[in-house]
């Protein structure tokens, strides 16, 4: 059989042990933060249709340009595989009413996106992000940026930096749109062919351009405040001032202007050592959609979990380090005590004890091969001298130690 059959899709991962714990690990802490911050969980759908996100990200950004996944069902719809979570979010959110206008909603999934696979980029990646909704507010978007940090606190990120922007308000695009074209057009022939594109579609890309030649030309474009009104610049220093209340630095970046077209007022990315030279490890900002009849305005963020995974490898080898040992192994000498260790195991289980067992007729040296192979802390040994006594010798995988215990107080020992 060709081996091709075996492997996941170019850019698709499994996730499976050992690694998988780490990522359980995270979401666990992350889930908890969350509670703690008053945010639920929503889980949306893998697919949609696929005018959600045309109309949301819009038609000119790269993600839907070149990097959605999408095709037409047996019907002739038009669905996508959600390149990201936010517009999934609103979409949900638009469907509640009233009650959806202050909702405060976190997910965790996989999301897709077709381009080049690259360490923590995959073509499908996961996303944890947060969803604040409610009309501007710069105290809102302080908490949000404020629980993003505090997230990575807890898996204990340390190596990271805070960019900050603002993308101004609707009524100033035009004449951002206006001053970057001048401060662009003496340059247009030397721009790299996408950010030529862009000047006609998007100009606003050619900011965050990752090829070094077209850096240089935009280091020498004006600010994009420089072209706002005064609401939009004041709205950014009160930004600022209340992150500087909760003790938390970050550094104004005139070209930062994430990739989306639905962004209003305030922009971050979060950025790390570990991830080398496509180091933004995390991302948010405000937004402003409209869907159907109605206008969604919020702010919320989305961490790359594959991305966060190798800054916590770098950052926090304890919490990266394989699980320890828990839990116990039943190995029994004899088909009468493997199927009283079959009983042992269910009332072990019902009281919050992981416990393992082979249910076929094996060898004490084979069971005691898995008993090491399962990661259990403690080995329960019985045969026919141990069922007669109402005891069982229980040993610790760690140092070797061995000693019979009464069966009554087994379950006791173990939890201890």
């Amino acid at each position: 059989m060709d081996s091709a059959v075996f492997q996941p899709i170019q850019g698709m991962s499994d996730l499976a042990a050992p690694e998988i714990s780490l990522w359980q690990r995270l979401e666990h802490a992350a889930r908890e933060v969350m509670r703690l911050w008053g945010f639920t969980e929503v889980r949306t759908p893998l697919l949609e249709y696929t005018h959600l996100f045309t109309r949301s990200l819009g038609d000119t950004t790269d993600v839907v340009q070149k990097e959605m996944y999408t095709f037409a069902d047996r019907g002739g719809r038009s669905l996508t595989l959600r390149p990201e979570g936010t517009a999934s979010v609103i979409r949900h959110v638009a469907g509640l009413g009233a009650e959806g206008d202050d909702a405060r909603l976190y997910y965790v999934g996989p999301m897709f996106r077709s381009e080049r696979p690259q360490a923590g980029r995959k073509r499908q990646f996961h996303q944890l992000g947060v969803e604040a909704f409610g009309a501007p507010n710069p105290a809102a978007d302080a908490e949000v940026i404020a629980l993003q940090l505090r997230l990575f606190e807890a898996w204990g990120l340390s190596g990271h930096t805070l960019d900050l922007n603002t993308r101004g308000m609707p009524e100033d695009r035009a004449a951002v749109t206006q001053g970057l074209a001048d401060a662009a057009r003496p340059h247009l022939g030397a721009l790299c062919e996408d950010c030529q594109r862009r000047f006609e579609t998007n100009i606003l890309r050619l900011l965050d351009c990752k090829k070094e030649s077209c850096q240089q030309i935009v280091a020498n474009f004006p600010p994009t405040t420089q072209f706002m009104g005064e609401a939009s610049r004041k709205y950014l220093d009160d930004v600022l001032r209340l992150l500087g209340k909760l003790g938390i630095n970050a550094k104004v970046n005139p070209r930062l202007v994430r990739g989306l077209d639905y962004y209003v007022h305030t922009v971050w990315e979060i950025r790390h050592g570990a991830l080398g030279a496509q180091d933004a490890l995390a991302g948010g900002g405000r937004y402003q959609v409209a869907l159907g009849d109605k206008t969604f305005q919020g702010v919320g963020f989305a961490i790359g979990l594959e991305r966060a995974i190798m800054a916590v490898q770098q950052d926090n080898p304890a919490l990266a380090a394989a699980a320890p040992q828990t839990g116990a192994w039943l190995v029994a000498l004899g088909d009468i005590a493997r199927e009283a260790n079959l009983q042992l195991a269910k009332q072990f289980r019902c009281a919050g004890i992981a416990c393992g067992m082979e249910l076929g007729a094996r060898s004490m040296k084979a069971q005691m091969r898995a008993a090491n192979r399962s990661g259990a802390k403690w080995v329960v040994i019985r045969g026919d001298n141990e069922l007669a006594a109402g005891t069982a010798a229980l040993k610790n995988l760690a140092d070797g130690a061995q000693q019979d215990v009464p069966l009554a107080d087994l379950e006791a020992r173990l939890k201890s």
